[in-house]
């Protein structure tokens, strides 16, 4: 592993130096569960290579750990941007999850589950919705939101992809289209209507889908026990 560091000092690919996210490091584990099960990598191997890929925080020292594996020299399909509107059947026509202010505030934020389907009322009030820590157990999220004299702000991470296909009505119905670079990432389309009031969603600078990299532990750990016979 020594060698292969100091070679990738003498070498660095462009972008080398920039903050690795945990669907990339997602990536790189798959890659690696797929070489031991081809038997390109020894179960001791693997496991010092999937170590290193948990603690690694650049591109480039996460590309060293399969530098030496065919997946690394395949080029796949550019990955296509969000559609406009969620997949038919994907999310249900009830709410999971009611956020009303009627002449008053009401927030959501912090660690919570985000269900498929979100709905937001804000009758002569205000409602925050902050999905910038939230665990995303779907890909796709759909937040209804209804701004009578009030006003609805939606805060996403930065790594997802964000839609808006709702209007105004003497207000303002404003969202920061996003696409994301994973192909796995959460797609959170934003609808409704803003009458005499407004509706507006925007990333959080700084804030990442933060549950990803739990799932490469459990998927890392799962694999580990396998092929340690426990």
């Amino acid at each position: 592993m020594d060698l292969q560091k100091q070679d990738l000092q003498k070498q660095e690919p462009a972008g080398s130096e920039l903050r690795a996210s945990d669907a990339e490091r997602d990536r790189i584990a798959d890659i690696l569960h797929d070489a031991l099960a081809e038997g390109r990598l020894t179960a001791d191997e693997h496991a010092e290579r999937v170590e290193g890929v948990l603690r690694a925080k650049t591109v480039g020292e996460l590309e060293v750990f399969i530098r030496d594996l065919p997946a690394a020299h395949r080029r796949g399909p550019a990955h296509a941007p969000a559609p406009l509107r969620p997949t038919a059947g994907a999310i249900p026509i009830d709410a999971d999850d009611n956020v009303v202010a009627v002449f008053s505030g009401a927030v959501r934020k912090g660690r919570w589950r985000a269900g498929r389907r979100i709905h937001a009322y804000a009758i002569f009030g205000s409602v925050e919705i902050d999905l910038s820590e939230a665990l995303f157990d779907h890909q796709q999220v759909v937040v209804k939101s209804f701004a009578v004299f009030g006003s609805v702000d939606i805060l996403v991470p930065e790594n997802v992809s964000l839609r808006g296909t709702g209007g105004g009505v003497l207000g303002s119905f404003e969202v920061a289209t996003l696409d994301s670079g994973e192909p796995q990432a959460p797609i959170v389309y934003i609808d409704g209507w803003a009458i005499l009031g407004s509706v507006e969603a925007r990333p959080k600078r700084g804030k990442v889908v933060a549950d990803i990299l739990d799932r490469v532990h459990r998927k890392v750990d799962r694999s580990l026990r396998k092929h340690l016979g426990h």
